[in-house]
């Protein structure tokens, strides 16, 4: 599989972890940090690497063509 498409993969994978502390951890509250604040720093997180992933993809990056 190619970078760009990892990077992408990767991203999304991130997105989805986020969404998901970001919609169950609302109830939850640990000391040093809260699961919900946390998911959308990680939903913002993953989304920009998603668009990077798409970028390295659409741009067609000549280091992958080796």
């Amino acid at each position: 599989m190619a970078p760009a498409h990892k990077t992408l993969l990767t991203g999304l994978a991130v997105f989805v972890a986020g969404a998901a502390l970001w919609l169950f951890g609302l109830d939850v509250e640990i000391v040093v940090i809260t699961p919900s604040k946390a998911g959308v720093v990680m939903m913002v997180l993953g989304a920009l690497e998603a668009l990077y992933g798409v970028y390295k993809i659409v741009r067609g990056d000549p280091a992958e063509r080796r």
